[in-house]
């Protein structure tokens, strides 16, 4: 068990062109995430293709396949020891449709983590997930959010129950969600007893225009850090194993 985390929240601007076109791109922001030192690098709701839920008439805009389709993010995870959650419309082998954060990591096959709570028009296209999913980062146990996963309390409360240490959601938060976004994630920190991390979409989207803010909070409720602008940015964070014990010491 690690006494440290080094993380990064990936702030990023989707290119024209789906997934094929990002690939390169997601690259590239892990090479600065792991510049940075980070262990674990997450990316925005639908990193891969961005919030465009019309893009998703066009087959060549889901993942049907994970790891043949993530197979150069794959390699370049291999080759700097670093795990990447990227946001995609997913397929599962039987055909259920998912609005899914995927997590690519090093000798193992990519990890499904379905939405559990639908908003919008997303439900006419996926199926929700049952529940949270937890996974162990060098012993620290990351549950998985998307979104609208954050705005019920019960997600994060779930996590908890099953042991989070951090709880890391990819989002899509535009201008006029400024004060939600920061009430969401330190009341989910501060309730939780754990560490919660927005990776938040930059640039505009089908939703509107991002707020930014993407960064990290403690189990405090405070921010750790924070993005600076609405743009693509890697914010990253050292998370230590002492700040949550002490704050479920004297919860």
């Amino acid at each position: 068990m690690s006494a440290e985390l080094a993380v990064a929240a990936v702030q990023s601007v989707p290119l024209p062109g789906g997934i094929a076109a990002n690939i390169d791109e997601h690259i590239r922001l892990l090479e600065d995430a792991d510049d940075h030192g980070a262990r674990l690098a997450v990316f925005p709701e639908l990193s891969l293709t961005g919030y465009d839920l019309s893009l998703l008439s066009d087959e060549a805009n889901w993942l049907t396949s994970p790891s043949a389709q993530l197979a150069q993010l794959q390699a370049a995870c291999e080759d700097m020891g670093i795990i990447a959650v990227v946001g995609a419309a997913v397929r599962e082998p039987d055909g259920t449709p998912r609005l899914a954060s995927v997590l690519v990591r090093p000798g193992a096959a990519p990890l499904i983590a379905g939405k559990v709570h639908l908003h919008g028009a997303e439900a006419e296209l996926f199926e929700p997930a049952d529940q949270p999913t937890l996974v162990d980062v060098d012993g620290w146990s990351l549950a998985l959010a998307v979104c609208f996963d954050v705005a019920q309390p019960s997600h994060a409360a779930e996590a908890a129950a099953a042991g989070a240490d951090l709880y890391a959601a990819s989002a899509v938060y535009v201008v006029g969600e400024e004060r939600r976004l920061d009430l969401h994630f330190g009341a989910r920190a501060m309730d939780s007893r754990f560490f919660a991390l927005l990776a938040n979409a930059g640039g505009e989207s089908a939703l509107g225009r991002s707020c930014g803010l993407s960064g990290v909070w403690g189990p405090d409720g405070h921010r750790i850090s924070r993005a600076s602008g609405t743009g693509t940015e890697v914010v990253s964070a050292l998370l230590f194993r002492s700040a949550l014990e002490h704050q479920r010491r004297s919860a």
